[in-house]
């Protein structure tokens, strides 16, 4: 593998650190509290032109290499895990569309959802199909030109502030995940019923909703063929798993920086505890698996860049990623003493933020599944 930042990609990492830095780390503490949605930085982060990242240049999009949005990821996370969870599932929504729909669909709704105008929601969970998307219970049966979708998706991020949903749905009941089809719908639709934001632990400003459907959609607006959803959805987690290790990277290394600040400033007995050799050794571990985090997304960055296969590579990013954030940030935690433990400092949202890393896009143990299944079968 030889891979290297581009002066493209460089250019568009300080600037969205710039901004990050300079507009959502301030009052990420603010949004963590009171609950407010992310969707407040939506102007800012629209005219850096971050809603569109995904998207490639014969779509419209910037042509942002894959490396270039995970940076981008990244410095978004490591200021506000928050406003980086709102901007990642909108990519899920919009990823769907562009690896699966018709020209004609993705004409439709990708212009306004790149400058950032149409805000998008990924729903494929529900309350009894979580890690295995097969077992879904949302119908879409066939009624005149269109649909009838009729079920329940639940944690689904930006329901509530969405202008649009691609939702996943079942058209054959009896083909298992070959029966699966997606549909993107308006918000605005009748028949969508959205639920108040779900009381979470961390990532509080990155909303997350019921939504109960019993609408019509056009056959116009099914993305692809009858039978073709779950193939786009393992797709799209695909990206999405590489976003969410560069999430998990963001968070660990505001942590390690946290920490390391506060073991130069903190004194015990007059001197630095910085000079301590066991909360060194501490820091060294911490470096170390921010390290192997980060180059393992990085790969996983690369191939989906080349266009090669990385669905392994997406695992691991995400299963390492996830798990040392929550190491480092615990780790950056105990460095502080009992003032990490305070509300006055960030460490504690730090530790609260990375623990839904291990869950969404796939829990750590269908990481393992997954990684497994394909060692096994390379050899």
């Amino acid at each position: 593998m030889d891979f290297s930042f581009s002066e493209d990609d460089v250019l568009l990492h300080d600037s969205v650190r710039r901004f990050a830095q300079a507009e959502l780390k301030p009052v990420a503490a603010e949004i963590d509290a009171s609950g407010r949605s992310a969707t407040r930085h939506r102007a800012g982060l629209a005219e850096l032109g971050i809603f569109g990242l995904n998207i490639p240049e014969e779509e419209g999009g910037p042509g942002v290499s894959a490396i270039g949005l995970f940076r981008a990821v990244e410095a978004i996370a490591e200021a506000c895990a928050s406003t980086a969870s709102m901007v990642t599932a909108h990519y899920l929504a919009t990823d769907s569309i562009l690896l699966g729909a018709d020209p004609d669909l993705r004409r439709t709704i990708l212009p306004r959802a790149i400058t950032g105008e149409a805000l998008g929601a990924f729903a494929l969970t529900e309350p009894r199909a979580g890690s295995n998307p097969a077992d879904m219970r949302t119908r879409a049966i066939r009624e005149g030109d269109g649909y009838r979708l009729t079920g329940v998706k639940h944690f689904i991020s930006n329901a509530g502030e969405a202008d649009f949903i691609v939702v996943y749905a079942i058209t054959d009941p009896s083909a298992g995940h070959r029966g699966i089809s997606a549909f993107v719908l308006d918000k605005s639709t009748p028949g969508i019923e959205v639920g108040p934001p779900e009381n979470t632990m961390g990532i509080r400003g990155g909303h997350v909703f019921e939504v109960a459907l019993d609408c019509f959609v056009p056959a116009a607006r099914r993305i692809g063929a009858e039978g073709t959803g779950f193939r786009t959805a393992m797709k799209v987690l695909d990206n999405g798993r590489v976003e969410v290790a560069a999430q998990c990277i963001g968070i660990a290394q505001a942590a390690l920086d946290a920490a390391v600040d506060w073991a130069k400033q903190r004194e015990v007995g007059g001197h630095p505890i910085a000079e301590f050799q066991g909360l060194q050794w501490m820091i060294a571990d911490m470096a170390t698996e921010l390290d192997a985090a980060r180059l393992l997304g990085y790969r996983a960055a690369w191939k989906r860049h080349k266009g090669e296969r990385f669905s392994r590579d997406s695992s691991m990013a995400k299963l390492f990623a996830s798990e040392a954030a929550s190491r480092i940030a615990d780790a950056a935690l105990q460095i502080h003493g009992g003032y990490g433990y305070t509300r006055d400092m960030p460490l504690e949202r730090y530790v609260r933020d990375a623990r839904i890393m291990r869950i969404y896009e796939g829990s750590s143990e269908i990481q393992r599944n997954i990684i497994a299944r394909m060692v096994l079968e390379e050899r």
